[in-house]
């Protein structure tokens, strides 16, 4: 599993609240660490971050996250258990591509489908699927090949195509792929929706060196990326990335408190992470 490779949810005052209900809920689930600003997960051997950070941004449907089983009961569990104080999108039900479906936000804005039936090539408990709506509606199948071109060790699973019945003939109805190992999933869908891809869910990539951060950050930003600050970054299709040297980690949370925060105070005036200025801050 690679775990240099993760979402981040983004919360306004209750991360800490959401990462306890979680582990009441998901099996195997720990809280790693809880900075107050900043709380790591490990569901079932798998990294998950939130980001307490003010009202800026939430959590929408562009990305849910799947969880595959081939027990009907943990699926009904599991689907029970996020619905309550949430909202149900599509009910748990018998569908033709599953014997027990559903998709459900729950209480804190984070959506969650239910799927039984096989997981496919993957050890992940949960699958970030991206839906790709609005403007970026049908562009599903050139963000897989984007996506599976950029990053090393990748290839495209499978893609079910929607007939013309049910949305556009030739839009994905469901793909999963690989980056670097990391498993995702993603959708078209030619319903007019309320939400796009923001920073309410982003994919962090930890890198190892400057070469491996600048390679990212200008594939990404490239041809209708946007630039942010702090190592965030949008692509061409919208979607929220943190391009983050693992080396800035190691810094902002050295048991230095002064140096941490000189590293934490350059981090912030950058876009791109410079690794040596980092270090200059650092002396």
């Amino acid at each position: 599993m690679n775990n240099n490779i993760y979402p981040c949810v983004w919360f306004d005052n209750n991360g800490s609240e959401a990462a306890r209900f979680y582990c009441d809920i998901f099996p195997n689930t720990k809280i790693v660490d809880d900075t107050g600003m900043v709380q790591m997960l490990s569901i079932d051997g798998q990294s998950l971050m939130f980001l307490t950070a003010g009202p800026m941004f939430k959590p929408n449907a562009s990305i849910s996250f799947l969880i595959a089983n081939e027990d009907e009961n943990e699926s009904e569990r599991l689907f029970n258990a996020l619905a309550e104080d949430g909202i149900v999108l599509m009910p748990l039900d018998s569908y033709p591509f599953s014997s027990k479906y559903g998709w459900v936000r729950d209480k804190f804005g984070v959506t969650w489908q239910l799927y039984t039936g096989e997981k496919g090539n993957t050890d992940q408990y949960f699958v970030p699927t991206l839906m790709y709506v609005n403007e970026q509606n049908g562009r599903a199948k050139k963000a897989i090949d984007f996506y599976t071109n950029l990053f090393p060790n990748s290839k495209t699973e499978g893609i079910m195509e929607y007939d013309g019945k049910e949305d556009t003939k030739g839009n994905v109805q469901h793909a999963q792929f690989h980056i670097d190992g990391f498993t995702l999933a993603c959708m078209d869908s030619s319903i007019s929706h309320a939400f796009n891809f923001d920073e309410g869910i982003s994919l962090t990539v930890l890198t190892d060196d400057q070469k491996e951060t600048d390679y990212y950050w200008n594939a990404m930003v490239a041809d209708g990326g946007a630039e942010s600050n702090c190592g965030w970054l949008k692509d061409k299709f919208g979607v929220s990335w943190q391009i983050i040297p693992k080396r800035l980690l190691e810094l902002v949370g050295q048991s230095d408190k002064h140096k941490a925060k000189k590293s934490m105070d350059a981090m912030m005036t950058m876009h791109k992470i410079d690794i040596e200025k980092l270090e200059a801050a650092n002396v």
